[in-house]
């Protein structure tokens, strides 16, 4: 039946012999009946593959292109299959009118933003963590008061939304929620998502994202000093579960492991490494990417400290929900008298900086055991002390008076 449909894309030359860019067509043909309709966008025609229906090269502009097309052709697809399930009648100019949205009610931003996340909900565990649907929730309430607060409305037309909408929620981030930059910039992701969504469905004309250039800013992120680590471990602590998010804190301190991941593991995750010794291997919870961690005496005595006590979850760990363990390590920062807002995320900064890069390990090799995808990543949470640009400095001045002397 799928033979039954086909869908082109083509672009119209205007009369202008002169003219460098030209618009992409959509063509659906149904029995051999077409339906055309404009998909707002324009091309090089000197990039454009009339035989491939798509723009050529690897640049941003053709990848984007590329991008929203196979968005387009996957839901006149889905529109398509809809109407088999449902026994409609189908035509081209039907299946065209749905894509566009015709006699139907207009888009509104928030009910698709409730959509979205009721279909990313069935999905958790198998294509997203429940972190990212919480925080694609996150967005649509933020999302939800400032339309309230700002337009006195229930939802807004996706149709109506601009640069100025934008721009308006970022302001509203910054000053009714006082949240940083880059907090702000976090939220605004989800919201640009859930947008290009309804420009490949051509609700909305123009991406009001697409020259809009916003910028995280660089920041310092927190870590441990080797002082303040061995004042966390070898403080005492008469509460058990202040103990237990203690020694998992400590544990990500010495394997860069984040907190949804550390919750997770188990002892399938240990293995026999290449030398002989224990490794940690698990895939990252937010990336999927592969960690390989070969482990220091500190872990794998935490591991042996649990290994026989009572834990229905199977963990290496007893792990509390990451709510309460921030809470806990906020309460372990004051008795051990650290001046720092301490989050788990501490932890794994402090593996990257003070356990490992300043001990000598190559980045790349810190990179590998954190599972970043790039270097650059790695980049952001690495932070080199003076204490080994001492160190390096002192070793090249001892190379350059041994080569002077001989």
């Amino acid at each position: 039946m799928q033979d039954l449909l086909s869908i082109l894309f083509y672009v119209r030359k205007s009369k202008d012999k002169n003219a460098t860019h030209a618009t992409v067509y959509l063509r659906i043909t149904y029995k051999g009946k077409r339906a055309e309709s404009s998909t707002m966008r324009k091309v090089l025609l000197s990039k454009w593959n009339a035989k491939a229906s798509k723009m050529n090269g690897y640049s941003a502009e053709a990848k984007q292109v590329n991008r929203n097309l196979e968005i387009i052709k996957k839901r006149i697809y889905d529109i398509y299959q809809r109407f088999l399930e449902n026994d409609e009648e189908i035509t081209s100019v039907r299946i065209k009118d749905e894509f566009l949205g015709k006699n139907i009610d207009d888009h509104r931003i928030l009910k698709m933003f409730e959509e979205h996340n009721l279909r990313m909900q069935k999905l958790v565990g198998k294509d997203y963590s429940f972190r990212t649907l919480q925080r694609y929730n996150t967005t649509k309430k933020h999302l939800t008061n400032f339309i309230s607060s700002n337009y006195k409305s229930e939802d807004f037309r996706v149709k109506d939304i601009d640069t100025k909408f934008i721009n308006s929620f970022i302001y509203y981030l910054k000053t009714e929620l006082n949240l940083s930059h880059n907090s702000a910039l976090k939220y605004l992701a989800y919201l640009k998502k859930i947008v290009r969504i309804a420009v490949a469905n051509g609700w909305l004309e123009k991406d009001p994202f697409y020259n809009l250039k916003l910028k995280r800013q660089a920041i310092d992120r927190e870590f441990l000093t080797k002082e303040e680590i061995i004042r966390i471990m070898e403080k005492n602590f008469t509460i058990q579960r202040m103990e237990q998010v203690r020694d998992a804190f400590i544990f990500s301190c010495y394997t860069g492991c984040a907190y949804s991941d550390i919750a997770k593991l188990t002892p399938q995750n240990l293995i026999k490494g290449i030398d002989g010794s224990q490794w940690l291997k698990y895939k990252r919870t937010k990336t999927k990417s592969l960690s390989s961690i070969p482990l220091l005496t500190i872990p794998e005595e935490l591991i042996k400290k649990y290994k026989n006590l009572e834990n229905p979850k199977g963990t290496l760990l007893p792990v509390l929900s990451n709510q309460k363990t921030n809470s806990y390590l906020k309460e372990i920062a004051d008795v051990c008298e650290i001046q720092k807002k301490l989050t788990f995320h501490v932890a794994r900064h402090t593996f990257a900086t003070t356990v490992t890069l300043s001990n000598g390990v190559p980045i790349e090799s810190v990179s590998k055991m954190l599972g970043h995808k790039s270097i650059k990543i790695t980049q952001h949470y690495a932070k080199i002390l003076d204490e080994k640009l001492s160190e390096d400095m002192n070793n090249l001045r001892s190379r350059m008076a041994a080569n002077e002397k001989r």
